[in-house]
């Protein structure tokens, strides 16, 4: 079976909140799919472990420490790329944050841009930095990881739910103006994955046999089936989509 589509060879790929989780599984799949890969997140220890791995895979990889909350820190990862590999093929905004849970109500300012600052301002300026360079190269594919929340909020977790709801808008808004470049906007909208991330979640016995009654695969995921739908939205396997979120959450949102 010919599966040249899904290949990344030649490519180059950006991948924020890559030192764990999600982030990693994408990093490390991508990757073996041929792409040389630059890791991001705020400490660097971390990902050049990652780093390690990637080029054991045979692959360039580099290690950039980043707040994706910083502009500044935006700036450099993405010149950092363009002078080690010359060129952005793939951008996947991953890096994320939830600091606090609670009634909206009861949420002040000060966490209301913290969230926002990361989940929906930091997506937005390194996707416009990504675009630019990609234009110059005629394409590229730029993958938001949002969540089932931002499609179906939960209570307690209000303003996360409105910055997921914000990037799959961002996602559909890009893919608009950014099709006629060839450059493709897609997103993942998981449920549950069993990451350090969302441990508080998959480690509570009751929230989880209430989430199984919901979900008819009666499991959660693995950060490794993230990564192969990122695959996908980063590849010519999905040459004529965009502006499309795919619902990662084992059918529970049916």
């Amino acid at each position: 079976m010919n599966t040249d589509y899904l290949s990344l060879e030649g490519k180059v790929a950006i991948v924020t909140g890559g030192s764990r989780g999600i982030g990693k599984a994408i990093a490390l799949t991508l990757a073996d799919a041929g792409a040389d890969v630059v890791v991001s997140s705020r400490k660097l220890a971390d990902l050049e472990l990652v780093a390690e791995e990637i080029r054991g895979l045979g692959k360039r990889s580099l290690a950039v420490a980043a707040h994706v909350r910083e502009s500044e820190d935006i700036r450099n990862l993405v010149e950092k790329a363009k002078k080690e590999f010359g060129r952005i093929d793939i951008l996947v905004n991953n890096a994320a944050t939830n600091p606090a849970m609670g009634p909206l109500v009861d949420m002040d300012e000060k966490m209301y841009d913290q969230i926002m600052n990361t989940n929906l301002k930091g997506y937005t300026l390194l996707s416009q930095l990504a675009a630019k360079q990609m234009i110059s190269q005629g394409g590229g594919s730029i993958v938001n990881i949002a969540s089932v929340l931002g499609v179906t909020p939960d209570k307690g977790l209000g303003l996360y739910c409105i910055s997921k709801a914000g990037i799959i808008m961002l996602t559909k808004a890009m893919a608009k103006e950014l099709g006629e470049f060839n450059i493709r906007v897609n997103a993942i909208a998981p449920g549950v994955i069993q990451t350090s991330f969302s441990q508080a979640l998959w480690t509570n016995e009751v929230l989880m046999k209430e989430e199984m009654k919901n979900t008819p695969l009666k499991r959660i995921a693995q950060p490794e089936e993230v990564g192969r739908t990122a695959l996908y939205l980063a590849s010519n396997a999905s040459a004529y989509v965009t502006g499309q979120t795919i619902i990662m959450d084992g059918g529970g949102s049916i």
